[in-house]
């Protein structure tokens, strides 16, 4: 009997089972070039490797929940010793509690700690719980940051909001970043109804002088909750998250990716006052469902993420991060400045969390010309569908890197000398948010 799978592709097998292809959308075949290998069969350091074994250089790092590097030795022995303590009990464990206590020692502004298996689930508690305690129903979040939970309250907020209620649209505000007085007035026009604010401390530009105080003050004056995602720029920016890098005190807390080096850890955390409105030791007061997760203490995670943390210190893990991508904005923008396109391909960004941006001739931003990036970096070895650093990119990977850049490059020149089309194979990448396929 023939094998069914034989004559199918790894996409369309993927397709035939999978929504979207993949369990993240920003892995999904439409955000990558044609070449792009369509499945992973694993990965080792700095490197992955597509079904037919070929290897590539990677950039993704597992959505930039790898930091040490695939395959860490140590995290994974740490890893498989909890899960043979028996990885999930009917109480508490001594892991859970272990793990609890270093991330309460580890960060000031952290009282208490809950932890989950996913970044949504800990920013849509942290919004329950800044709800619970103002007794307000709106949020305000920061319209240039593109993504805080797969939940109503953000995702209707989207153009991708099909099947989300309109009540739960009209409760979610937006502000602009580095801009104080865009929230102010959304204070302004609801008085006392705004339960929080939520915002990442930054992505890609720096905040302007005064601004995250200002936000800081501006929750205080009006009594929200100042909820700091931290998804991405904990365990990057700093040890204890850019909260401290910037010297701002949010009142609650969401971490995730890289705390346990690709193992799925999420927490919430903050203020004594407001996370113990989810636990059980207040009598007589009304309770709040907070998060309830049979696998969130689960023990091969918690203990991968008390190691990574060992291993951030022995190896100084933030300061690799910081050098390796200083070294790695200035190589890309040196390499594109050779190639006759240093105002149209710019490399930027803070230095522990690069990004590069592709513009055509008259500046403005391309996706066909960052799909053909993408394209000739995989032809040439290198999955680069953003920067994503780790400790495991070393002096070999920048030159190999820097190598396939200044090729990818001249293949940039002459498309826009001639013309994109004539370079890119198939179609460019699409928005993730896009109202229809």
């Amino acid at each position: 009997m023939s094998n069914p799978t034989a004559t199918r592709t790894f996409s369309e097998r993927l397709h035939a089972v999978i929504p979207a292809g993949a369990h993240t959308y920003s892995r999904g075949d439409d955000q990558y070039p044609l070449n792009a290998p369509q499945i992973l069969s694993r990965g080792a350091g700095a490197y992955v490797y597509d079904g037919d074994g070929r290897r590539f250089l990677d950039y993704g790092m597992a959505l930039r929940a790898v930091t040490l590097g695939y395959a860490n030795d140590a995290v994974d022995q740490a890893a498989f010793a909890g899960a043979r303590l028996g990885n999930n009990l009917t109480r508490p464990s001594l892991t859970e509690l272990e793990a609890a206590e270093l991330l309460v020692d580890l960060i000031p502004s952290v009282d208490m700690v809950k932890f989950a298996k996913n970044g949504s689930n800990a920013t849509t508690a942290a919004v329950k719980l800044a709800r619970a305690f103002t007794g307000r129903w709106f949020v305000a979040m920061c319209a240039e940051q593109p993504f805080f939970s797969f939940d109503d309250w953000f995702i209707g907020t989207t153009v991708m909001d099909k099947g989300v209620p309109d009540p739960y649209r009209s409760l979610s505000l937006k502000f602009h970043y580095n801009d104080l007085a865009s929230l102010e007035a959304l204070f302004t026009a609801h008085p006392n109804e705004i339960a929080c604010v939520i915002m990442e401390p930054a992505t890609t530009v720096e905040p302007v002088p005064g601004f995250l105080q200002g936000v800081r003050d501006l929750c205080t004056k009006h009594g929200a909750v100042l909820i700091i995602d931290e998804m991405i720029t904990g365990f990057r920016w700093h040890l204890q998250g850019a909260q401290t890098y910037f010297g701002i005190t949010p009142d609650l807390s969401t971490f995730g990716k890289g705390m346990a080096n690709g193992y799925s850890v999420a927490a919430i955390a903050g203020r004594r006052d407001i996370m113990e409105l989810g636990g059980i030791t207040r009598e007589g007061e009304e309770r709040v469902f907070l998060l309830s997760t049979t696998h969130g203490a689960e023990m091969c995670g918690l203990a991968a993420f008390i190691e990574t943390v060992k291993q951030y210190r022995e190896l100084d893990v933030i300061d690799h991060l910081w050098r390796y991508g200083r070294r790695l904005i200035d190589g890309l923008n040196e390499a594109a400045r050779a190639a006759g396109v240093g105002d149209c391909f710019v490399a930027e960004g803070f230095p522990c969390s690069p990004l590069y941006m592709t513009r055509d001739r008259d500046g403005a931003v391309s996706m066909p010309l960052r799909t053909l990036f993408s394209q000739e970096m995989i032809r040439r070895g290198v999955l680069m569908p953003w920067i994503a650093l780790s400790r495991a990119h070393g002096d070999a990977e920048l030159n190999t890197t820097l190598e396939a850049a200044a090729e990818a490059l001249a293949v940039y020149r002459k498309a826009l000398d001639e013309g994109v089309d004539k370079h890119l194979e198939g179609r460019p990448i699409k928005p993730v948010f896009r109202k229809v396929n």
